[in-house]
């Protein structure tokens, strides 16, 4: 059994996501990113000297899975935290630039803005510096924060939770949201923390990497049989609709609970062939022209597909064309270096440009 979204239903799908509404809840971050050269090492370490050039800032964490939603169409409303620092009033700065509303995010008066900074020197990354604090927020923080959620529901159509394990999505939370969710019937799609076995019960879509779900289910997800067992096993914890663990470069798999009913398989959307650069799909390559793409980033992938999936969800899609759209978009920004986004019209430019590659795995 094949199955692909067709030109068609691709076509009227992303014209439906401009204006969706979705909130993403989560652990927001600032992305630093610190731009030099270097061509010498250094005499006091073996490391290379960096000769600064210029520094940028994105939205990280649940912030680039929401810049992934707004260069998509959507309208985005952002809920989280962040400190009264310098990094934090970056953070606005960049919702503020995004035209993202800001209200969601509280000021919590005592606590750090989680920050990563990203040292690139000839296109490669060096090293990166994190400062950031994990522990729960204070109670009457996170009742501010739920207030303010359960307030944007009825306007929603989709919400997110980017869980990156910095404190702010208590277990309690996650309950509180998704039990609201599901009683107004409002999709509601989960990046877990993986730092231990979470709940996110009856969450519409809970959406994983390999690392994250072998993680979970304590075992390597080395072949199709193992990665099979670990989606059934992740349905039953988090009594879930589905479950989505994107491979790399084996793509993804989709574990829809009615379907697995019907069909033991799983849904497998193959990656994007690697060694074609984007733009030369289906066209005779020229002379001289590179094999490979230029870059081969991974980093924020995983919101891309959380964020084209949801979105593609709130605007209609059933599951199965939703993955496909969202191995689509991560296979776009993995050529571009750092935390990256997509348009619409690049999304709609590779789904012409690549051949069908979903089917059904077999255990």
């Amino acid at each position: 059994m094949s199955g692909f979204v067709s030109k068609r239903p691709a076509t009227q799908i992303l014209q439906r996501m401009r204006g969706r509404r979705l909130a993403v809840v989560g652990d927001w971050m600032l992305d630093r990113y610190v731009w030099g050269n270097a061509n010498r090492i250094s005499p006091e370490a073996a490391v290379p000297v960096v000769d600064f050039l210029k520094e940028s800032e994105t939205l990280g964490g649940a912030g680039n899975v929401a810049a992934n939603l707004a260069a998509l169409g959507a309208r985005v409303a952002a809920f989280g935290v962040a400190g009264r620092d310098e990094a934090g009033a970056a953070l606005r700065r960049c919702l503020r630039e995004m035209h993202l509303p800001g209200k969601g995010i509280v000021d919590a008066r005592d606590r750090p803005t989680t920050l990563k900074t990203r040292i690139i020197a000839r296109q490669q990354q060096v090293v990166r510096v994190d400062r950031e604090i994990r522990t729960h927020l204070p109670t009457q923080l996170e009742a501010q924060l739920l207030k303010s959620i359960l307030a944007a529901l009825k306007s929603l159509d989709a919400l997110v939770i980017s869980d990156y394990d910095k404190g702010v999505v208590s277990d309690s939370l996650a309950e509180h949201i998704l039990d609201s969710c599901a009683r107004r019937r409002i999709p509601s799609f989960v990046k877990p923390k993986w730092s231990r076995l979470p709940a996110y019960r009856g969450a519409s879509v809970v959406v994983c990497n390999r690392k994250e779900a072998e993680f979970l289910v304590t075992r390597p997800l080395d072949t199709p049989e193992s990665v099979a067992e670990a989606g059934r096993a992740l349905l039953d914890h988090f009594a879930c609709s589905a479950v989505v663990i994107t491979r790399g470069a084996d793509g993804l798999s989709l574990f829809e609970r009615d379907a697995l009913e019907k069909d033991p398989r799983s849904f497998h959307v193959a990656a994007l062939n690697q060694e074609t650069p984007i733009g030369l799909i289906g066209r005779v390559p020229t002379r001289g022209a590179k094999n490979g793409r230029q870059v081969f980033d991974v980093t924020g992938a995983g919101d891309t597909v959380l964020a084209t999936m949801a979105l593609a969800s709130a605007s209609g899609a059933s599951l199965r064309e939703a993955a496909v759209l969202g191995n689509a978009a991560a296979g776009v920004v993995v050529a571009k270096l750092g935390t990256a986004t997509l348009t619409r019209d690049e999304l709609a430019a590779v789904l012409r440009e690549s051949a069908p590659t979903s089917r059904a795995a077999g255990n």
